[in-house]
């Protein structure tokens, strides 16, 4: 039993997409030419797309930016994710989907790693663009708070 979550990568030509976005891989094995295990450390944060098609086009398009768990923690079942993970943001249809990937961009642009942004502002993507609405952008100022908040929690926790 390992300590990690697994995510299983998948792609098959204009068939089926299943990637990691972003998020810090600790461990990786090739299963075969289209198939690989991408393992995470409790506590990471990553996200992973699918996309699957047929003949007459998209079936479906889904993101979830999820944070990975310890052995015994509660968690959620994600498809192709062992033993699951927290999540922190899930979305489907292309828009949506479209939209968080631009978010994502957006916070690479500033400079910063996705997997280091404040679990709480993918939240805050997940409820604004839930019900349609555009959700604030995240800014260097906002990961500069986060970074200290979690600085002074590690203070107060010794």
């Amino acid at each position: 039993m390992s300590d990690l979550t697994e995510v299983e990568v998948l792609w098959l030509e204009k068939r089926i997409e299943n990637r990691v976005r972003f998020g810090r891989i600790v461990d990786e094995r090739k299963l075969d030419r289209h198939r690989r295990i991408l393992s995470f450390a409790p506590g990471s944060i990553f996200a992973f797309v699918r996309w699957t098609s047929n003949d007459f086009g998209t079936i479906i398009s889904r993101i979830d930016i999820l944070r990975a768990v310890a052995p015994g923690q509660r968690c959620s079942t994600v498809p192709y994710v062992k033993p699951g993970g927290e999540i922190v943001l899930r979305l489907s249809g292309w828009p949506k989907v479209e939209r968080v990937l631009q978010m994502i961009d957006a916070v690479e642009a500033l400079g910063i790693d996705p997997a280091d942004v404040a679990p709480d502002h993918w939240h805050h993507v997940h409820n604004r663009l839930s019900v349609n609405e555009n959700p604030r952008r995240y800014t260097k100022a906002r990961h500069q708070a986060w970074l200290h908040r979690q600085r002074v929690m590690r203070w107060q926790a010794l």
